[in-house]
């Protein structure tokens, strides 16, 4: 008898320090999922570890000793993903910025905006007022290079910058380290940065990219670029106002990129418009034919749109 109590407190002793995860960022403790309630403004103490009780849609459900309403969820990427033991109480954690110990993406995904149907929903942003001539009138601009799964966001950002972005206040989030080259580039192809989109993306994406903010938009200018200069960029320049379908723009991919290359493509539309294109990536190499071979295929609600010219 006392063998099996013996087990049985082992084995409840190994299953509660499976259970424990050691926090890598000061995220906010949220009452419910929604992440609409924190009573008490409470948030993560960086190297603590908190006993999970249940895992659902990318969250965790802690229980935080000391608060009221102890039992919190919050962001699964605010915590280490090695399981720690309750004699493990720190882990290294994540350095802040240009940090080095965030492991690269194994999967990227690769937003690019038709910036012409983008104004046509979005005439009050400052990017939308532009005069004629620019590099997106022709061509694709940059939204984002997203690190995946989708919920891989917010990596060790304070709490003051992850609520700012989270209100559209980004021209308050901090100014980034850009060489002279990469911003100048960034203003051309990226149209957004006129509302500091780029500030957004970095503090939402960028940040688990697992590289310097340099690198990460010198790499997502690069891919932007290889995409206008391709055929596909080609095929949506010659067919400006017309209705294109989603088989023509795989087909084009495939001539750019190589066979199957197409399949990791999808339109997203808006009445009517092809606002964007999404490219899925895996993480291994520097150029767009590299990466597509890492990633996955994808299905597409969007079967075609028209391709929309400058001006309202």
């Amino acid at each position: 008898m006392r063998k099996i109590l013996l087990s049985i407190v082992l084995f409840i002793t190994i299953l509660t320090a499976e259970n424990l995860k050691t926090a890598i960022d000061s995220c906010e403790l949220y009452n419910n999922m929604k992440h609409t309630k924190n009573t008490g403004k409470q948030t993560l103490k960086v190297g603590e570890s908190y006993r999970v009780l249940d895992e659902k849609r990318g969250q965790y459900y802690v229980s935080v000793k000391g608060i009221s309403v102890p039992n919190r969820w919050v962001d699964q990427n605010c915590f280490s993903q090695k399981s720690t033991t309750s004699t493990q109480t720190h882990n290294k954690p994540i350095a802040k910025a240009d940090n080095t110990y965030i492991a690269k993406p194994q999967k990227q995904l690769l937003a690019l905006s038709w910036q012409n149907a983008f104004c046509e929903t979005h005439r009050y942003k400052k990017e939308c007022k532009r005069a004629r001539g620019a590099y997106t009138d022709t061509r694709f601009g940059l939204h984002g290079l997203w690190p995946q799964p989708r919920d891989n966001v917010y990596c060790n950002v304070s709490y003051e910058d992850k609520k700012r972005d989270k209100n559209h206040k980004w021209q308050q989030l901090p100014k980034l380290n850009l060489s002279d080259t990469t911003r100048k580039e960034l203003l051309q192809v990226m149209p957004g940065s006129a509302s500091h989109l780029q500030r957004h993306e970095w503090i939402k994406h960028g940040t688990c990219a697992g590289m310097s903010a340099d690198e990460y938009y010198t790499q997502a200018i690069s891919l932007t670029q290889q995409i206008n200069r391709s055929r596909v960029g080609q095929f949506f320049a010659q067919n400006i106002g017309r209705t294109v379908t989603l088989q023509q723009v795989r087909f084009k991919m495939n001539e750019s990129f190589g066979a199957g290359s197409g399949k990791k493509l999808e339109l997203r539309c808006q009445k009517g418009l092809i606002t964007e294109i999404w490219i899925h990536l895996g993480s291994q190499g520097d150029s767009m034919r590299e990466l597509l071979k890492g990633g996955r295929d994808v299905s597409s609600r969007c079967r075609s749109g028209r391709i929309d010219r400058v001006g309202f």
